[in-house]
């Protein structure tokens, strides 16, 4: 006797289908699993079999075998327990077998019935929109966040007990139904900007990368505020959007980093260690996984200690900076995960900084050049700003934080950030940080003044026509903070001193 039962897996951040085929005919007892099964799908056969005799079903005493469809795709995770699960009762005759085509299954049992949660809920919500299937039957610790997807009836249940019940009596097992506000929540942070005291340059230029997206370096001692600005930076982005939300809930939901979250709706903000590898920050591994440049999707990365990174792990943020996606090829085949960030860096002038309580930093421009010689031209080069934070003053220290709030800055960031996806529409770009060199040329016209200011800048300092293109986004980003349409001279101006490293 043959039964289909529909389920997912994933690949990557996408859920695809799986058809969980149950064979059993007479002949030795024997339960196999085929079609690529990972360890812990190989383990779900002891579950199965304990999780239906403790909720007093019998185990069919003959030849199982389970083939999840297609077999060419490598099939990991608990998930298929309740699927298999089902395709035996339906042969005991306890549930209708056409039925199990109608819905996609997925949960872990344990060993007395209960369902455990599993992670990618949310792919699999959306797969079953796609499918255009009755809907999804899932833990209901995973009901809120499949349940994002309005268009999917959810139905999250507790127990094996209770799937068994929504086919023998649907009346009695509803969908889960939430209001889209308890689903995502209200962002509230802790951090506020009026905290910072002092750095009243830096601050401004904060609300410029925010206002364009732009990638950010900030240069200075320890103690200069550099990882206080960073972690407050998320709290001056505009809010997430709907489809924003969805996006980064897919990316956490598939790395199984939700926790008790039904959604992710403040902008991420990740900050991994110097020592981190390549693989822990890209992505990858033998079952491949969402690194920090996709977690940091839609949000902040921020890295400090910026060439205390390894060469390697440096070298590979360029692909994903320039594209907003990073693609993973194995054997087996390739992954791609999006990762469009704001990359925020932080380093020490030099490689030994010593600062005195009345003294200046210790670096001379050769220790300079030789600190900075670690990080290459072409990572460099996708750094829109690079600017000092200096030491903060004494009587900023002693002062009270009278600072304007974050609130008042997003304001403004918000309002410049409308300007430019009205700019953009029908592009695949949203903000400023984003344009390439024709998007540069028809958006960043320079009046006369502003060019011969420009073309000034270019002699003096030297900048490289990469550089000369950055400045231009800079100070379009400028120029829609001033809520002014053509780029005026003062906004060139700025944008030209946030490239100091042009200058070593």
């Amino acid at each position: 006797m043959l039964i289909k039962i529909l389920s997912a897996s994933l690949h990557g951040i996408e859920a695809y289908q799986v058809e969980v085929e149950v064979d059993i005919n007479r002949g030795l007892p024997a339960f196999v699993i085929v079609g690529l099964p990972d360890a812990a799908v190989r383990e779900s056969k002891e579950r199965v079999r304990a999780a239906l005799r403790n909720c007093g079903f019998d185990f069919p005493a003959k030849r199982i075998i389970i083939n999840l469809a297609p077999a060419s795709r490598k099939k990991e995770g608990s998930a298929f327990d309740l699927p298999i699960a089902l395709g035996l009762l339906a042969f005991l005759g306890i549930i209708p077998a056409e039925k199990l085509s109608q819905f996609i299954f997925v949960g872990e049992l344990t060993l007395e019935g209960s369902l455990k949660a599993v992670r990618g809920a949310l792919p699999y919500s959306l797969l079953a929109k796609r499918k255009k299937l009755d809907g999804l039957v899932l833990p209901l610790k995973n009901a809120r966040e499949a349940s994002l997807v309005r268009e999917t009836s959810v139905f999250g249940l507790n127990h094996l007990l209770e799937v068994v019940k929504l086919f023998s009596s649907p009346e009695e097992i509803k969908p889960c139904s939430y209001q889209l506000k308890e689903l995502v929540g209200e962002t509230k942070s802790e951090l506020d900007f009026s905290e910072v005291r002092g750095q009243q340059q830096v601050k401004r230029t904060l609300e410029v990368a925010a206002a364009g997206s732009h990638n950010l370096l900030m240069i200075g001692p320890p103690g200069s505020g550099k990882t206080m600005l960073a972690r407050r930076l998320p709290t001056i982005l505009p809010e997430m959007s709907f489809e924003e939300i969805i996006e980064v809930t897919q990316v956490y939901s598939a790395a199984g980093l939700l926790g008790d979250r039904a959604a992710v709706s403040e902008r991420p903000f990740r900050s991994p260690h110097h020592t981190i590898t390549d693989t822990g920050l890209i992505g990858g591994g033998n079952y491949p996984k969402p690194g920090e440049v996709s977690l940091a999707h839609r949000g902040v990365l921020f890295m400090d200690e910026f060439p205390e990174f390894s060469r390697q792990a440096l070298e590979s943020l360029r692909q994903p900076l320039e594209d907003g996606q990073v693609t993973i090829s194995r054997v087996a085949g390739s992954l791609t995960y999006p990762c469009s960030f704001m990359l925020v860096a932080a380093m020490n002038p030099c490689a030994d900084v010593l600062i005195g309580s009345g003294s200046e930093i210790n670096c001379t421009d050769l220790e300079r050049r030789k600190y900075y010689s670690r990080l290459s031209k072409p990572l460099l080069d996708r750094i829109d700003i690079q600017i000092e934070v200096p030491s903060v003053k004494y009587h900023d220290i002693i002062s009270k934080p009278v600072g304007e709030p974050s609130v008042e800055i997003r304001q403004r960031v918000s309002a410049a950030r409308k300007k430019q996806w009205s700019r953009f529409q029908g592009r695949r770009i949203f903000a400023n940080g984003q344009m390439s060199s024709r998007d540069i040329r028809q958006f960043c016209s320079l009046n006369q003044e502003a060019a011969r200011l420009m073309e000034a800048a270019m002699k003096r300092f030297r900048f490289s026509a990469r550089a000369y293109d950055r400045i231009l986004k800079v100070a379009r980003t400028i120029a829609d903070l001033a809520n002014e349409e053509s780029i005026f001279p003062a906004a060139v101006a700025e944008a030209i001193q946030y490239r100091i490293l042009d200058r070593f």
